[in-house]
């Protein structure tokens, strides 16, 4: 009998293979479209195994590997891989892969500085390319620089790797924690600032969003896969004045000058927890206000909010969640210093709203021309003639035209 043997398995990406042998695990193998097709390419693979049930070891694998892909957070360093023949500079890097938990990733540069080999990322790049044993050498959390989706060998391609990321939750770009209380810290962060929501509250799939964005349109699935796993962010807001009134100090203005000012206008009431509300805008003077850093207009929209909220004309945050995304700008824009474009920020960057497309940005419409080769910025009716395909996810293609901006694609 053969020393080696291989068995076939679904798992939430598809049909998977695992082969093993005496020294553990010799390689796996990621969907290839249908279980026939995996099957096939196991048996080319590793023309010596004999599809058997997985003795305890392989099968203990298996279970692992099932978990992880069905969204588990499962360890799976424990698996003894049988590297017999994998190069010593390749198997040290999937050594670093393999500690790269599950929901963060690293970059290839990153992963060859951990070697002490800063300048082989092409290296540890190719190293990933010719990996044998996927998920377990978790190589689908080696991106290229800025946190972009790189290459992926695997069947599928860069859509096989997002999806894994996806159902990790990871966020592009973050280093591994160094100790399991760290790790415990990031994961709760990762859960707290990383809720695209719908607009009844709950957290949207992102893995159907991209897999319906890319399905509806090929060059913004070519855009997505060049950017990689998406990380549009959910900023909680207490209430629709906190949300309103910071976007007031915010606009036009650099983040950085905008903070200070900000935090100025917040140390003019330091009796307040949680935020200054209208009555404090209310109760303060104009020079006062002014001596935070604020202009005249700004101050003027602050106390016309201030008013309007108080007077209870502006919907709560709680009657807000229930109202459409028209009924909400239509009700928002009556405050001075609130335009549609505020608005839609706090649509999509408070309230979480998936199916939202801003259509006067200009990093949108920027974007666009980048991702799709035009050459003159399209106007707004025309963006959103086009975008109609993109619904209902429109704020997911959004934040992918913005981050066009960010560097071209190549």
């Amino acid at each position: 009998m053969s020393d080696q043997g291989f068995a076939v398995f679904e798992t939430a990406i598809g049909a998977c293979g695992i082969a093993w042998g005496k020294g553990g695990i010799v390689g796996l193998q990621l969907p290839e479209g249908t279980a026939a097709s995996t099957r096939a390419r196991m048996r080319k693979r590793f023309p010596a195994a004999v599809e058997i049930a997985p003795p305890r070891h392989a099968a203990r694998a298996l279970r692992d590997v099932t978990a992880l892909l069905g969204g588990k957070r499962i360890d799976l360093s424990a698996i003894t891989l049988d590297m017999n023949g994998v190069s010593p500079f390749h198997r040290r890097a999937y050594e670093a892969a393999r500690a790269i938990p599950a929901g963060l990733t690293q970059s290839y540069g990153e992963l060859a500085k951990k070697l002490g080999s800063p300048n082989s990322s092409r290296a540890v790049g190719q190293a990933m390319g010719r990996n044998p044993f996927p998920i377990v050498v978790p190589c689908h959390r080696v991106l290229a620089a800025g946190g972009r989706a790189g290459g992926f060998t695997a069947a599928g391609g860069i859509d096989t790797k997002m999806r894994m990321l996806e159902i990790e939750g990871a966020v592009p770009g973050a280093a591994p924690a160094r100790n399991g209380k760290a790790a415990a810290r990031t994961k709760a962060t990762m859960k707290t600032t990383s809720k695209p929501a719908s607009p009844n509250g709950s957290v949207f799939d992102a893995r159907r969003a991209l897999r319906e964005l890319r399905a509806s349109d090929a060059k913004l699935a070519r855009l997505i896969d060049d950017v990689g796993p998406l990380g549009l962010q959910v900023k909680s807001t207490g209430s629709v004045f906190g949300a309103l009134a910071e976007a007031i100090v915010y606009q036009q203005l650099t983040g950085k000058a905008a903070g200070t000012i900000y935090g100025r206008v917040c140390a003019l009431f330091p009796k307040s927890r949680g935020g200054f509300t209208p009555a404090h805008i209310l109760a303060a003077s104009d020079e006062s206000l002014r001596g935070a850093g604020l202009s005249r207009a700004k101050v003027a929209a602050l106390r016309d909010l201030a008013a309007k909220t108080a007077s209870g004309e502006l919907p709560t945050l709680a009657k807000v969640r229930r109202m459409d995304d028209d009924a909400i700008i239509e009700s928002l824009t009556g405050v001075r210093g609130i335009g549609r474009w505020t608005v839609e920020m706090l649509l999509i960057f408070r309230l979480g709203r998936p199916d939202v497309l801003p259509v006067d940005d200009y990093g949108v419409r920027k974007g666009y021309a980048i991702a799709f080769g035009k050459r003159e910025l399209p106007s707004a009716k025309e963006l959103a003639r086009y975008g109609e395909r993109w619904a209902p996810w429109r704020s997911i293609a959004s934040w992918y035209l913005w981050r066009a901006t960010d560097k071209k694609p190549e």
